[in-house]
C-alpha cells in the first residue's frame, strides 16, 4: 500500500508539498513556498521572524508539523511540545529524499527548512538556476534553497525561549543530479557550484549522482517557463506513480513534454499527479507569437521601450533579445539577468555570451550602483564595457529596450523617459487582490511619466483584462485545459490526482467515462493506492 499525503498545492497554485510513502521508503515531491497562504498573513514589512526559527511558519500553517523533517538549528527549546497535539502532527524519522520538479520558488522555496542531510534530486539546470536565483537575490531565511545561514541560540527572550541568531557560516545542501554525469560538468561549472558570492564562508557540499536513492526513479524533461523543468516517475509496490510538476505543450521545447507523455504512458502508471493551473483556458499563445507581436509594436516605437516579463524566463529574454536585434536597439538587462545567462552558459554554450553579444548591455540601478553587493561588484568588473547607467539611457533612449518589472519601476525618476515612450507588458493578468493593487500602482506610474502601456491589463467593472488588440504578448508556462486533457489521456493512469489548481473538479467533469478515476485530495489528507 502506497500513501500520498498532500500538505500543499491543494486548491491553490503553488506550494506543492506531497509526501509519498511506500513501506519504509519516503520521498517528498517538491517542497514549495505557498505564496497564496503566505500573503494571507504576511507582506513586505510583516514577515516570519527568522529568530523564531520554525515557530512562525508552523503556527501559521505554512509548514506541516512533521518532527524530524526540519533543520535542528531552527528548533527553539520546547518547540515541538507546542505542536504534538495538533491533528496533523507526526514524527518523521527518516526521508529518502526530495524530488524537485523545477526552480520556481512555489515548488522549491521551503527546501530552506529541510534537514541538510536530506538529498534533493533534480536536473542539473534546475540546480544551477536555483543557485543563481539565490546568489543574485535577497533570499529571506524561508527561501534559502541551495545554501542557508546557520542559526545559534541567542539571549533568552521574555518568552523564556532563546532567540536564534545568524552565525557567520553558510551551509550548502546536498543536490543529486538526475540527468547529467558529474564528469561531464566543466571545471568552471564545478567552481560555480562550490563558490559563494557572499562574504560569509560557505561549507560546501559537492554535487553527486542520484544512484543512492532506494526507489527506482525516472526523470522526464518537460517544457515550462523556466529551463530544467522535469516530471518524475517513482516505481512503487503499487505500480508507477507519475508527478507532472509544471508543464506545457506550446513552448519552444514542447516536444520534450510530448515525449514525456509517450514514455510515461508506456509505464502504465497507477497514479498521475497532474497540475491544473490553466485548466479554464481554451488556448495558449506560443513564444513565436510573442516575438511577432512584440516586434510589430516595438518597431514603430518612439523613445524608450520598457519590456516587462517574468523573471528567470530565459526564453522570453531571448525573444526580446531577437526583437532588439531586429529593431536596431540594444537590450538593457539587469545584473541578475546577466548573472543568470552567465550561469546558463556553463551548461548550454548556445546561450548568448553577454561579454560578446553586441545587442546586450547591463543596466545598473542608480542607487545600488553607489554601493553594490559583492556579486554585482564582481559582475561589473567582468563586464565593465557593458555597464550603463540612467544617464546613458536618457541620452539615447530610442536605442534601448530596457528589461524591467514592476519592482524596478522606481528607476523612472532617474530615467525620465520622453512622453509617449512604450511600456510593453509581457506577463500574466493579476491573480489576487494584492496583485490588483500593484497593477493600479503601475498604471499610476505610467500615467505620471507619460508612458504608453501596451498589453497591460486594465480594470473594467471589477475585472482585469488585456485589451483585445493588445493580446498575444505572453506565452504562459502552463498548459491550457485541452492540452492538460491530452496529457491525462495520453498517459492514461488508473488514478488521476489534480494539484496546483484552483479548479481541480475540471478533471472530474471532463474525464468521466475515460477509464481514469479522478480523486480530489484534501489539504493534509492522505490517499492510499
Amino acid at each position: 500500500m502506497v500513501r500520498l499525503t498532500f500538505y500543499g498545492g491543494i486548491n491553490e497554485i503553488g506550494g506543492n508539498k506531497i509526501l509519498l510513502e511506500d513501506g519504509e521508503r519516503r520521498l517528498f515531491l517538491d517542497f514549495g513556498f505557498p505564496y497564496k497562504r503566505h500573503k494571507q498573513f504576511y507582506e513586505e514589512y510583516l514577515k516570519p521572524r527568522g529568530g523564531a526559527g520554525l515557530l512562525d511558519p508552523l503556527a501559521i500553517g505554512l509548514l506541516p508539523p512533521l518532527e524530524g523533517l526540519y533543520r535542528d538549528d531552527l528548533v527553539t527549546p520546547g518547540l515541538w511540545e507546542q505542536f504534538r497535539k495538533v491533528p496533523s502532527y507526526r514524527k518523521l524519522d527518516r526521508l529518502d529524499g526530495m524530488l524537485l520538479s523545477h526552480a520556481h520558488l512555489d515548488h522549491s522555496g521551503h527546501i530552506a527548512f529541510l534537514r541538510e542531510d536530506i538529498p534533493v534530486y533534480s536536473t542539473v539546470t534546475t540546480v544551477f538556476i536555483a543557485k543563481a536565483i539565490q546568489d543574485s537575490g535577497k533570499a529571506d531565511f524561508d527561501q534559502q534553497v541551495c545554501y542557508f545561514d546557520h542559526k545559534q541560540p541567542g539571549r533568552p527572550s521574555n518568552w523564556k525561549q532563546e532567540a536564534l541568531l545568524t552565525t557567520d557560516k553558510k551551509q550548502q545542501r546536498q543536490f543529486c543530479l538526475a540527468d547529467a554525469e558529474l564528469k561531464a560538468l566543466s571545471e568552471d561549472a564545478v567552481k560555480f557550484w562550490l563558490k559563494s558570492p557572499a562574504q560569509k564562508p560557505l561549507i560546501s557540499c559537492p554535487l553527486t549522482g542520484h544512484s543512492g536513492c532506494s526507489l527506482n526513479l525516472r526523470c522526464f524533461p518537460v517544457d515550462h517557463s523556466i529551463p530544467g523543468a522535469c516530471a518524475w516517475g517513482i516505481e512503487t509496490n503499487s505500480g508507477w506513480i507519475i508527478y507532472s510538476g509544471d508543464l506545457r505543450l506550446h513552448g519552444k521545447r514542447g516536444e520534450s513534454t510530448r515525449k514525456f507523455i509517450e514514455e510515461a504512458g508506456k509505464l502504465h502508471p497507477r497514479v498521475l499527479i497532474l497540475e491544473g493551473t490553466n485548466v479554464t483556458r481554451e488556448t495558449n499563445v506560443a513564444e513565436r507569437e510573442v516575438y511577432e507581436n512584440g516586434f510589430k509594436v516595438i518597431k514603430g516605437a518612439v523613445g524608450l521601450v520598457i519590456a516587462d516579463f517574468p523573471p528567470r524566463d530565459v526564453n522570453r529574454l531571448l525573444t526580446f533579445l531577437q526583437v532588439a536585434r531586429d529593431t536596431g536597439r540594444k537590450l538593457a538587462i539587469l545584473p541578475r539577468d546577466a548573472y543568470l545567462l552567465n550561469t546558463m552558459r556553463l551548461l548550454e554554450p548556445e546561450i548568448p555570451d553577454v561579454a560578446h553579444e553586441g545587442s546586450i548591455v547591463i543596466y545598473q540601478d542608480t542607487i545600488a550602483s553607489k554601493s553594490p553587493n559583492l556579486w554585482v561588484q564582481n559582475l561589473c568588473k567582468d563586464y565593465s564595457s557593458k555597464m550603463i547607467l540612467a544617464e546613458d539611457v536618457r541620452s539615447a533612449e530610442d536605442k534601448f529596450i530596457l528589461c524591467f518589472s514592476f519592482w524596478d519601476i522606481n528607476e523612472l525618476p532617474s530615467l525620465r523617459p520622453k512622453p509617449g515612450s512604450l511600456y510593453v507588458f509581457s506577463s500574466s493578468e493579476p491573480h489576487d487582490e494584492e496583485q490588483e493593487i500593484d497593477f493600479r500602482r503601475l498604471h499610476k506610474w505610467l500615467e505620471h511619466f507619460g508612458l504608453r502601456g501596451f498589453g497591460l491589463p486594465v480594470e473594467k467593472n471589477g475585472d482585469w483584462e488585456i485589451p483585445e488588440a493588445e493580446r498575444g504578448l505572453h506565452a504562459s508556462g502552463h498548459a491550457c485545459g485541452p492540452d492538460l486533457l491530452e496529457v491525462a489521456r495520453g498517459i492514461k493512469p488508473e488514478v488521476l490526482i489534480p494539484v496546483h489548481s484552483e479548479h481541480p473538479d475540471f478533471y472530474t467533469e471532463r474525464l468521466d467515462g475515460s477509464g481514469i478515476d479522478v480523486v480530489l485530495p484534501d489539504v493534509g489528507g492522505t490517499i492510499e493506492v
